[in-house]
């Protein structure tokens, strides 16, 4: 007899992302593929993650999170966005890293048979998290080079099955980040279809644009009472590993999310969320460098992948570069692509199928990441070179 498994896990594959760090790690590479640091975390985070396990802060912490962690990202929201109050006590849920906090708030706040509006290209994550919630996924594309929303094709896609829109702002693959003005139509849209706005924020300090760049959704009028904000430690702090994240959300909306996640994990781990009371306390400037430091990065790996004969359109934010391959690889094999770039150069990246419905879509498409060090990078430059 054949081993059976659910529909639901016959519907989506293992994580193309996490099977090409795994091919990098075999190959001895420089991995360009999966998007966390390889340099340190701000020393304050560690010195107080390492306090708190010397003072045996061991045990479960507050299922929705420490009181000391969730009162210090209600200030940290507060003294970033002047006008976005947050209860610490009944909006906000910490969980166990931003991919945690998106399932749980599809679980609590999607029924089956529901529709999520998704943006394609999109975060591997996001389909399959609408699939384990009984949702059906449903598309509007991202038009390149500048990722720009057509506003027929979103007002076409919208109707009262419409349940939940997901956001991912700064937008990972494509470094998109959404307007002001794209964020009001998407207000109006889920106010008349009374739909959701489940908007993940993790790259919020990283950008490009300069003071104000970055809109949470949570801000726009119309969009206020109904949406669930998701973030983490894991990319502005460079601690990817430590799976701290939450989400702010409307109390009853919130009520919901701890529910599931309780149910889900318990909570995240009590040492590293002490980590997360040092984090929120960080003065503005260190977001100013880190948004500086990353625009170096950007641009180095930018101007690397242009020489090699990639078509490059830097991002606007995030630290992913969506790169042409036309001139590289005429037959479109993304997949086949990456893994000769891979062999040849030693430098990971992510074919661009994995971000689309229909894999033909991504096929002259590779994704590069560069949260990395400036000699990593430049390593990687000197590799990709024999591509050109």
């Amino acid at each position: 007899m054949s081993p059976r498994v659910s529909v639901k896990a016959g519907t989506f594959t293992e994580s193309v992302i996490r099977e090409m760090t795994r091919l990098c790690l075999a190959h001895d590479g420089i991995n360009l593929a999966q998007g966390f640091p390889d340099f340190s975390c701000p020393a304050e985070l560690k010195e107080a993650a390492k306090a708190a396990i010397d003072a045996d802060d061991n045990q479960y912490a507050i299922t929705w999170g420490a009181t000391a962690l969730r009162h210090a990202i209600a200030d940290k929201v507060a003294r970033t966005y002047p006008g976005w109050t947050v209860d610490p006590e009944t909006e906000i849920c910490v969980t166990c890293g931003s991919t945690e906090a998106m399932i749980a708030a599809m679980l609590a706040l999607v029924d089956p048979g529901d529709e999520v509006l998704l943006f394609e290209p999109f975060y591997e994550n996001y389909g399959p998290d609408a699939i384990l919630s009984g949702a059906r996924p449903r598309l509007v594309r991202l038009h390149g080079p500048d990722w720009s929303i057509d506003e027929a094709e979103l007002r076409a896609a919208f109707s009262d099955r419409v349940r939940a829109v997901v956001i991912n702002t700064p937008h990972n693959p494509t470094g998109k980040v959404f307007t002001r003005a794209e964020l009001e139509l998407l207000a109006e849209l889920c106010q008349r279809h009374d739909a959701l706005v489940i908007t993940d924020e993790i790259y919020e300090h990283i950008h490009y644009l300069g003071p104000g760049g970055h809109v949470p959704p949570a801000t726009v009028p119309g969009l206020t009472d109904r949406t669930i904000t998701i973030n983490a430690l894991s990319k502005t702090y460079a601690v990817t590993g430590w799976r701290v994240g939450w989400t702010v959300a409307p109390p009853a909306y919130t009520a919901a999310i701890r529910k599931v996640h309780d149910f889900l994990t318990v909570g995240a781990a009590a040492p590293l969320q002490a980590g997360g009371v040092a984090a929120m306390a960080l003065p503005a400037s260190y977001y100013d460098a880190i948004a500086a430091e990353y625009r170096q990065r950007r641009d180095l790996l930018c101007g690397a992948l242009a020489a090699a004969g990639f078509e490059v359109r830097p991002p606007d934010g995030a630290y992913y570069v969506m790169c042409g391959t036309r001139s590289l690889d005429p037959a479109g094999e993304d997949v086949a692509f990456a893994r000769r770039v891979l062999a040849t150069t030693g430098v990971a990246a992510v074919p661009g199928s994995s971000f689309f419905a229909d894999p033909a879509d991504g096929r002259h498409i590779l994704r590069f990441a560069f949260p990395k060090r400036l000699d990593t990078l430049r390593a990687a430059a000197d590799r990709l070179a024999v591509l050109a």
